[in-house]
C-alpha cells in the first residue's frame, strides 16, 4: 500500500491535506480530505451577553464574517423576541448581497479562477492571480476595481467590511443617508454590467474550452440539495425556509430554520476536525451518493437546484439558460462555478432594487420591543451554502449553549466522495504529476471550502505537541498534552 499526500492543499481558506491510499497496482483504495486545524466558538461564547454574539462570531472567519454576523443576529433577534423593522431587514439584506459578491469574487477570480482563466495544467508557480495579471493585467484591474466597490457597500452599512458591527437585536445600528443611497445605487449598476460580462465570457468561452471538466464524469455526484427559498420557492440569501430536493429535483422536505434539529444530524470521524451532517429523514449510509444516502449539498449549485427561479430579471434569464444546458437538477459539480456567477448577477440586481426602495433611508431602523424567549435560531445562505446559528441563554440573557453548522461542514461528506472519485478517475494508471494533483484539488475548489469556519473541537484532552527551538534551530524542549 502506498500513501500519496497533497499537503497542504492550495487555494482555499484554511489548512487541510488530501491523503490517497494506492494499492500495489497504483489504483486508489481510499482517499480523505483531512482538516487539521480546530476551533471551539460554541464553547467560548458561553458566559457572554447575548447581544455581544453577532460581533464576536465575525471573528470565526475573515472571509465570511458577514454570514456569521447575519445568522447570529437573526438568532439573537429571536432570542430577545424582537422582530426587526422592515427598513432594518432591507438594510441587512442589501449589505448581505454585497457580502455574497465579496466572497464570490474572491473565490471565482483568485482561488478557482486560475484553473480556467489560465489552465488546470499551467505551471504551479504561475497558476494564480499574479499569473493572470501577467497575461492580462486589465482583467485583474477590473476585478480589483469592483471588489473595491463591493467592500465600500459593506463598509457603508457595517462600519467596516471584514468584521461588521451593524446588526443589533431588533435591527441595525445605523441608517442609510440619501447620499449613501445614491452612491450604492451607482455602484450596483456597475456591478450588474460587470457580472453580465463575466457570465457571457463563462458561457461562451470557458464552458466550451473545458467541456470535459464541466460535463465529464470525473466531477459528478447525485445527491440531495438544499437552500433557503422564499414563499414562492425562489432564491433568497437572507431569509426563508429550508428546502431539500431529491436527485430528481422533487421537494422532499421543507422546514423553518428553528426546526433544523428534526431534519439534520451530525456525525464525526476520528481522522478530521470537521463533522459530517446528513439528512435524518434519509439516514447516514456512509460516503456514497444516491437516493438512499442522506448526504446533501449546499452552496451555489445546491441553491439553484433547490429553488424554482430567481426574482430578478437578468439573473432569472441566466438561471433558465443554465438549466437548458445542464438539465435540472444539475449534478456536475464544476457547474457550481457557473452558478456562482449567476448568483453574482442576482446579488448585484438585488442591491440595486433595495437601494431604490423607499424604506431604505427611513429612520425606523430598530425595534426595541419584544418578549425574551431565551432560545434563538438564525439561518442565512452563506456564500458557501446554508449556515445555522443556534443559541440558548439564561434569564439574564447570558449565553449558556450554542451550535453552529457551517456550509463547508454540510458539504464535507460530498467533498470526501468527490476527492476519492476524482482521484480514482485521474490516477488510474497515469503518471502522477503536479497537473494531475491539481485536477484532484479542483474537486474541493468547486465547493469553495472555508475550513476555519467548519472545524470544531471540545475535547480538553486533545493531543498537543509544542516544540521549542533556540536561535540556532536546536530543539530545546518538547511539551505534550
Amino acid at each position: 500500500m502506498k500513501l500519496l499526500k497533497i499537503e497542504p492543499v492550495s487555494r482555499l481558506e484554511g489548512d487541510a491535506r488530501i491523503l490517497i491510499l494506492l494499492d500495489e497496482e497504483g489504483k486508489v483504495q481510499e482517499a480523505y480530505f483531512q482538516v487539521l486545524e480546530f476551533k471551539g466558538f460554541e464553547s467560548f461564547i458561553k458566559g457572554r451577553p447575548a447581544e455581544e454574539i453577532p460581533g464576536i462570531v465575525t471573528r470565526i472567519c475573515g472571509v465570511c464574517p458577514w454570514a456569521h454576523h447575519m445568522a447570529a443576529g437573526k438568532a439573537i433577534d429571536s432570542l430577545f423576541g424582537r422582530e426587526p423593522t422592515e427598513t432594518a431587514k432591507k438594510i441587512r439584506e442589501m449589505a448581505y448581497c454585497a457580502h455574497i459578491l465579496d466572497s464570490h469574487t474572491l473565490h471565482f477570480y483568485f482561488l478557482a479562477g486560475p484553473d480556467f482563466l489560465l489552465s488546470p495544467d499551467t505551471k504551479k508557480s504561475e497558476r494564480n492571480i499574479i499569473g493572470i495579471f501577467k497575461r492580462n493585467p486589465e482583467v485583474v484591474k477590473g476585478i480589483v476595481k469592483r471588489r473595491k466597490m463591493i467592500t465600500k457597500i459593506e463598509s457603508i452599512v457595517g462600519g467596516k467590511s471584514i468584521h461588521p458591527a451593524c446588526v443589533i437585536p431588533g435591527g441595525v445600528s445605523k441608517k442609510i443617508s440619501e447620499n449613501e443611497q445614491r452612491e450604492i445605487e451607482e455602484m450596483a449598476k456597475d456591478l450588474i454590467k460587470f457580472s453580465e460580462s463575466w457570465l457571457h465570457k463563462f458561457e461562451n468561452e470557458i464552458l466550451k474550452k473545458y467541456e470535459d471538466v464541466f460535463f465529464g464524469d470525473t466531477y459528478y455526484l447525485e445527491t440531495y440539495y438544499g437552500g433557503l427559498v422564499d414563499k414562492d420557492n425562489k432564491l433568497n440569501f437572507y431569509d426563508g425556509n429550508v428546502r431539500i430536493v431529491s436527485q430528481k429535483g422533487k421537494e422532499v422536505i421543507k422546514f423553518r430554520s428553528s426546526e433544523y434539529t428534526k431534519h439534520i444530524a451530525e456525525k464525526v470521524e476520528p481522522w478530521t476536525f470537521t463533522k459530517f451532517p446528513y439528512l435524518k429523514d434519509i439516514g447516514w449510509k456512509g460516503f456514497v451518493d444516491g437516493v438512499d444516502s442522506g448526504i446533501y449539498r449546499v452552496g451555489p449549485l445546491g441553491r439553484l437546484n433547490a429553488c424554482d427561479g430567481i426574482t430578478t430579471e437578468k439573473a432569472n434569464e441566466a438561471y433558465k439558460r443554465f438549466y437548458e444546458v445542464s438539465g435540472k437538477p444539475a449534478h456536475h459539480s464544476m457547474l457550481a462555478h457557473w452558478a456562482r456567477l449567476i448568483e453574482m448577477l442576482y446579488a448585484s440586481e438585488r442591491i440595486l432594487e433595495l437601494s431604490n426602495d423607499e424604506d431604505i433611508t427611513s429612520e425606523n431602523i430598530v425595534n426595541l420591543e419584544g418578549d425574551f424567549t431565551g432560545i434563538g435560531v438564525g439561518t442565512v445562505e452563506a456564500p458557501r451554502g446554508l449556515l445555522i446559528h443556534h443559541y440558548q441563554a439564561n434569564q439574564n440573557a447570558i449565553i449558556t449553549g450554542g451550535n453552529i453548522i457551517i456550509p463547508t461542514t454540510m458539504n464535507n461528506p460530498a467533498i470526501n466522495i468527490e476527492i476519492k472519485k476524482s482521484a480514482s478517475k485521474l490516477i488510474n494508471g497515469n503518471k502522477i504529476s503536479d497537473a494531475l494533483l491539481n485536477r484532484i484539488e479542483m474537486a474541493f475548489r468547486a465547493y469553495d471550502p472555508c475550513l476555519s469556519c467548519s472545524v470544531h473541537s471540545f475535547d480538553s484532552g486533545l493531543p498537543l505537541r509544542i516544540e521549542i527551538y533556540d536561535s540556532s534551530r536546536n530543539l530545546v524542549k518538547v511539551v505534550r498534552r
